[in-house]
């Protein structure tokens, strides 16, 4: 699990990693750029962490490294929007709602799953719709 912290509602919340993400963050960690004397995982030679402002940054830099075609897909592509499509794939993988609410952080103060919201994250669209019907008739 990685505790991640000062996220919207200041909410704290720990993620599990598979491994390949677990070895590409120990690599960061242990032989990437960032300061070694910094209590933060990821650093920045502006600042002490990497704010938010700087993650914006970063993620700009990298959508204007696109090519002509790439940027008609991406130019407006948000970490919300990404949030949303994790949410639909691990849906379509077989996740339940209760899982995705886990994982996304969907959770109540009681610490049940908040389903609610969840739901607006992976609602259904009519193409997915129309194939699952197209599947009945088979």
């Amino acid at each position: 699990m990685l505790p991640l912290e000062g996220y919207k509602g200041g909410k704290a919340r720990d993620i599990d990693l598979i491994n390949a993400a677990r070895r590409a963050l120990y690599e960061y960690i242990h032989h990437g750029g960032r300061d070694t004397e910094s209590s933060y995982t990821f650093t920045s030679q502006r600042s002490e962490r990497l704010t938010e402002a700087g993650i914006h940054r970063w993620w700009k830099n990298i959508k204007a490294q696109a090519t002509v075609g790439e940027w008609e897909l991406i130019h407006d592509v948000t970490f919300h929007d990404l949030r949303h499509d994790f949410a639909h794939r691990a849906r379509e993988a077989g996740w339940t709602l209760e899982e995705v609410a886990y994982y996304l952080g969907h959770i109540t103060k009681k610490g049940t799953p908040a389903i609610q919201t969840t739901v607006r994250y992976t609602q259904s669209s009519r193409q997915q719709v129309k194939n699952k019907l197209v599947l009945l008739k088979g």
